[in-house]
């Protein structure tokens, strides 16, 4: 007569020690492919619960460090705009107070107003080109910044934009401005200088 796996009483402990076994298996082979101890409720329900919940912060936190590194790289723009301008007109004071000696030709003078003028455009160039992702903070009408400060969307941080631009609140000098004499290049110094403060 043929031995049962049903009355063999060793059979039955090896078959139950070899299907816990498989289960443990089973258990780390998915483990391993997840990188996750509990990847289901029925692991353990309440740590797979703030599992879950923790992995919608990060991800949520994702996407407000890239709001943050958007909004950081848009006023880093912005700031290197800001300083080409402010050193523009910097030199463009050097022309104008150059230009306002009385001692100085009417030909020496013209190519000091060239240059300003040259210096005047350059400006322009400059506040128009300080775009970041089609922001620009610096122009005209320039994009006021708003990046996302928590993982709710509920906080923001603000950063207001500047008008650089000529003829605006920052750099009130015209985008026409040029000088022919000693007196109207000399009338540019002082707009210069509060310019230069404000953009400062």
């Amino acid at each position: 007569m043929l031995n049962s796996i049903n009355v063999n009483a060793s059979a039955l402990i090896a078959l139950a020690n070899l299907s816990q076994v498989q289960q443990q298996l089973a258990q780390e082979q998915e483990i391993i492919a997840t990188g996750k101890k509990i990847n289901s409720p029925k692991d353990n329900g309440a740590v797979w619960s703030i599992a879950q919940t923790m992995q919608g912060k990060v991800i949520s936190l994702d996407a407000v460090k890239d709001s943050l590194n958007r909004g950081q790289s848009t006023i880093d723009v912005a700031l290197s705009a800001g300083q080409q301008v402010s050193d523009l007109l910097q030199q463009m004071k050097a022309k104008a107070l150059a230009a306002s000696d009385t001692s100085l030709d009417a030909t020496s003078r013209q190519a000091l107003n060239d240059d300003f003028k040259q210096l005047r455009d350059q400006i322009n160039r400059v506040v128009n080109n300080a775009d970041f992702n089609g922001v620009n903070m610096v122009k005209s009408g320039g994009t006021t910044l708003y990046a996302l400060a928590n993982d709710s969307g509920s906080s923001r941080l603000t950063v207001q934009a500047q008008d650089l631009s000529l003829g605006g609140a920052n750099v009130t000098l015209a985008a026409t401005a040029s000088f022919n004499t000693a007196a109207s290049a000399s009338a540019y110094i002082a707009t210069l200088d509060t310019d230069i403060q404000k953009v400062n």
